[in-house]
């Protein structure tokens, strides 16, 4: 099938691995020129190899995304380097834990403001493009009660609203704005790998509440997100596709 991808612009923060490498790898394989941020840079290096792979342009810059000025001038320099922005994923995470106070301010200053703020800076870019998408990452957590993620669970459920919100705003520039709530996803060097190793008795418990089974992979979320940015949901906005194997049901 051809998503009509090929030669657009796609900026993903937190795209050094996991969901977010994924997603980048998945829109590269399309014939979509890519940037990615991260806070580590041999892992940065390695992703941008890694989709060097694929033949377009790659760019990957070192960014917070919980500092205002980088995450706005990493923004503003991968626009550069692209000649323009088509598509903006929001990925990054702080994954708050608990109900902490440390737990709420890495969500509001990751998942929420560094959103607000990459949206913000891509958006004169996006306004420009003929087939503008933005796509926020959220989670199940904002879809349901979160005891173990309370910060994490809220902030995410603020960003499903906001998707609303700037789909209805921005509707008027042809700017389409759909988020994607990912069930429990599991990678090398991902959370519920940590947990598998160290909370064993969570890891299980988890998995007992996915009726396909088995965790998530990456991927499955890269392919959901590779058909909203493209013209095949031209006429999708406002959503949040929620791809879990049916987690949230049980």
């Amino acid at each position: 099938m051809d998503t009509h991808l090929s030669g657009r612009r796609a900026v993903i923060t937190g795209g050094s691995r996991g969901i977010g490498l994924a997603i980048a790898n998945a829109l590269a394989a399309e014939g979509v020129h890519i940037s990615i941020c991260g806070r580590g840079a041999d892992t940065l290096e390695a992703a941008r190899a890694e989709l060097a792979a694929h033949g377009t342009t790659v760019h990957a810059a070192v960014c917070d995304v919980a500092d205002a000025a980088a995450i706005e001038g990493y923004v503003a320099e991968a626009a550069a380097a692209l000649g323009g922005i088509d598509i903006l994923v929001n990925n990054a995470s702080g994954f708050g834990p608990g109900d902490s106070e440390e737990g709420w301010q890495k969500s509001i200053n990751v998942d929420l403001l560094g959103t607000i703020r990459a949206t913000r800076t891509a958006r004169p870019w996006l306004a420009q493009s003929e087939q503008a998408s933005i796509i926020h990452i959220a989670s199940i957590a904002g879809q349901a009660a979160s005891a173990r993620t309370a910060a994490y669970g809220a902030i995410k459920a603020a960003l499903i609203q906001y998707t609303q919100s700037q789909a209805s705003e921005m509707a008027g520039e042809r700017i389409r704005v759909n988020a994607i709530a990912p069930g429990s996803i599991d990678f090398p060097g991902g959370l519920w790998q940590q947990r598998k190793e160290n909370n064993p008795a969570i890891y299980d418990a988890t998995l007992a509440t996915i009726p396909f089974g088995r965790f998530g992979k990456p991927e499955e979320i890269a392919n959901t997100a590779v058909f909203l940015a493209s013209p095949l949901a031209s006429w999708i906005t406002g959503q949040t596709v929620t791809v879990d194997g049916g987690q949230l049901l049980r």
